[in-house]
């Protein structure tokens, strides 16, 4: 199994073109996944300069392992929010451990006027998604995963599955079944407003 792993890799950058045919595909790579990556951290943090950090570092992590991207195993919005996922999750680790203060001194560079107002009308459009993520987080974990890549990130079941690991076929049934609990809660959330404004 290692051996598959490892050789993989190297087979992948074999595929993968060299010099101006691969910046010019990661360019488009980029472009078409930044605003979604974005906006995933935005639902995440109100710091904008979290948000600009943690998406920085995801397509810094992208280009770094570009030449790994094996199409076979999923879309290549798949494996961006996969990595997105791993940086949020380090990031938290970091920041549980209080070793982010440490790396936000050592390498931050202060975003400029217009920078800070760009991501704080993001941060502000995302009021929603943080509030449904608030909700989500009562599920478990990858039933939380699967509806958030899904259903706010704009992933197809396929790509979700190849973010999250799962076979397509689990996350459609995560979806179905999450999504009637969260129905449920949702009408009996519902029910108990009404009542009480009786």
């Amino acid at each position: 199994m290692s051996e598959k792993i490892a050789a993989r890799p190297a087979a992948a950058a074999r595929e993968r073109p060299v010099g101006e045919g691969a910046t010019a595909e990661f360019e488009r790579l980029y472009r078409a996944n930044v605003q979604a990556v974005m906006a995933y951290f935005a639902r995440r943090s109100r710091d904008p300069q979290v948000v600009a950090d943690l998406t920085a570092d995801t397509f810094v992590a992208v280009i770094t392992s570009f030449g790994a991207f094996d199409p076979r195993k999923g879309t290549a919005r798949s494996w961006v929010f996969g990595i997105a996922r791993r940086v949020y999750a380090s990031y938290c680790e970091a920041h549980s451990l209080q070793q982010h203060k440490l790396q936000l001194v050592a390498g931050r560079r202060d975003l400029e006027p217009d920078q800070v107002e760009e991501l704080l009308d993001r941060i502000d459009a995302e009021r929603a998604g943080r509030d449904l993520i608030r909700e989500l987080a009562m599920l478990p974990e990858r039933d939380r995963a699967v509806i958030e890549l899904v259903d706010i990130a704009g992933l197809r079941p396929k790509e979700a599955a190849a973010a999250l690991g799962l076979t397509p076929g689990a996350v459609r049934m995560r979806l179905l079944r999450t999504r009637a609990r969260l129905r449920k809660q949702a009408t009996t959330t519902n029910h108990n407003k009404g009542d009480s404004h009786d």
